[in-house]
């Protein structure tokens, strides 16, 4: 009886058409298993269970009794990432919906502090003690940022991703896209809330006129004849994106786009382009660059808005090309730019999806011998192409792809949660196509189905993030305000006296 219980939940999961449907069938699942019991239970060894308790019992008496110095205090010994063990990523794997009651009251008590301590109702401490709190508490707490990888023509498994996690209100406003992933970040970045339920659906996202033949072969490699053009991805591009440059998108939808691209000449750095380092460089170019796949689509010259507003060339010397050949996930260039610290990785790219795995999921005998068997390669290729280097030298093509192969190689391609592609056979024909829109919607469908069992993990790992976010652009925004009223005040008493 339980075991055909399980199996019809298992099925329900399966055929749900939405995150609502699949989550009532998970808790179902998760009830007839037992396995909701340890969900209320504080034991487990992944965690110090203990510690978190304590901490909780604390928060609400401080609570309770209003102590709102006591609470401030509890609160900046206590907002740290990974508390005593709580983010492990096992901790997630037990249950099919959520993990710990224990941990989630916890962060929600954390959020709730939060909130009551920024509102009005606490007059006790002043707005400069609180403003410095929530500050500190970001810097130390760290920011989550959605990465999406190269992909391809999988870029809209990338799109059924993010309209899983934007649905739930969970998509972290920063967020970098490389080859395939820039596109998808900039149709989110480029566009409000309000406008982008259109941008999910299949039959508005063909990147041609006309869908391609059946290949049905390997001849059409990397696209064959029916390869989308340069050309048409610009033309394609310019209708689905308004002309923004970095800055302006993101004074438009607060979102903090970020471009990977890759030097096409030697002696030059790949770059990160965003409304930081780049405010001016408009993102329709960023994104052609960062989709021109070496010796398939030309390299890309940048353009930005000068101080004119007039359209002229960035780097004009300059070219660019696919971004996801020297950092398909720069973890380690937003942390510098935004406190980046947790990272939610959407892996689409066919070159890596076949040997990628969640890291938190690397528990087997196979998968050890697995990630011991792509470390020896990854030394052996490393060894040779550093013996070679000198006779490369004397051919400058093969050079340049070896350097290549070695760059996409040493990539790390995870993060803390990983939405990985399942493996699905495709021609290679289809990498670079113009796919019809059936493979579409089966490409967002995939999307968001591979991220809906992580949903609960992402919710509970970035609550408090967000919600200091929040507070603190409230907070800024209000002390803007009261910098220009004492700016106009002071202007007209100088008006007054004179």
């Amino acid at each position: 009886m339980i075991l055909n219980t399980t199996l019809k939940m298992e099925k329900a999961m399966a055929q749900a058409q939405s995150y609502g449907e699949w989550s009532k069938a998970a808790k179902a699942h998760d009830k007839s298993t037992g396995v909701d019991l340890w969900v209320k239970s504080d034991e487990s060894k992944h965690f110090d269970h203990k510690s978190i308790r304590r901490r909780l019992k604390r928060l609400s008496k401080l609570w309770k009794s209003q102590d709102n110095a006591g609470l401030l205090y509890a609160l900046n010994e206590g907002i740290h990432g990974n508390m005593d063990g709580m983010g492990n990523a096992r901790l997630h794997e037990k249950a099919r919906f959520g993990t710990k009651r224990l941990i989630q009251d916890y962060v929600d008590a954390i959020v709730n502090s939060l909130e009551y301590l920024a509102s009005d109702k606490v007059t006790d401490i002043p707005f400069e003690e609180k403003l410095d709190f929530f500050r500190r508490a970001q810097h130390c707490y760290g920011r989550s940022a959605f990465l999406m990888s190269g992909s391809g023509a999988f870029l809209y498994f990338h799109l059924g991703v993010a309209k899983a996690l934007w649905r739930q209100g969970l998509l972290p406003h920063i967020m970098s896209g490389s080859s395939g992933g820039s596109v998808v970040g900039a149709l989110i970045s480029t566009h409000v809330d309000e406008d982008m339920e259109p941008y999910f659906e299949p039959e508005n996202l063909v990147m041609g006129d006309e869908e391609p033949e059946n290949d049905g072969g390997f001849g059409g490699l990397f696209g064959g004849s029916n390869r989308m053009r340069a050309d048409e991805i610009e033309a394609r591009l310019s209708e689905m994106l308004p002309d923004l440059t970095f800055q302006e998108a993101y004074e438009l939808t607060g979102r903090h786009l970020n471009v990977s691209i890759a030097p096409a000449e030697k002696h030059q750095t790949s770059r990160l382009l965003n409304a930081i380092a780049s405010p001016n460089v408009y993102i329709r170019e960023a994104v052609m660059a960062s989709c021109a796949v070496p010796g398939v689509y030309p390299p890309v010259t940048l353009a930005a808005k000068d101080h004119k507003g007039e359209r002229v060339p960035y780097l004009p010397n300059r070219k660019w090309v696919d971004g996801s050949v020297t950092h398909d996930l720069p973890a380690k260039r937003l942390a510098r730019l935004y406190g980046v610290n947790h990272h939610i990785v959407s892996q689409a790219n066919p070159l890596i999806t076949p040997f990628a795995s969640d890291v938190s999921q690397q528990k087997t005998a196979m998968s050890a011998i697995r990630n011991a068997s792509t470390a020896t390669m990854k030394a052996w290729l490393n060894a040779n192409v550093s013996i070679m280097q000198k006779p490369l030298s004397f051919f400058p093509r093969l050079n340049s792809l070896a350097n290549m192969t070695l760059s996409v190689i040493n990539q790390d391609y995870t993060g803390d949660i990983n939405i990985i592609r399942p493996t699905m056979f495709w021609s290679p024909s289809k990498i670079l196509s113009n796919l019809p829109i059936e493979d579409i919607s089966e490409l967002i469908d995939l999307g968001e189905r591979t991220t809906w069992p992580k949903i609960e993990m992402v919710r509970t790992q970035t609550k408090i993030s967000q919600t200091l976010d929040r507070i603190l652009f409230e907070y800024e925004t209000e002390l803007a305000h009261d910098h220009e009223l004492a700016h106009a005040q002071d202007n007209a008493m100088k008006r007054k006296i004179a």
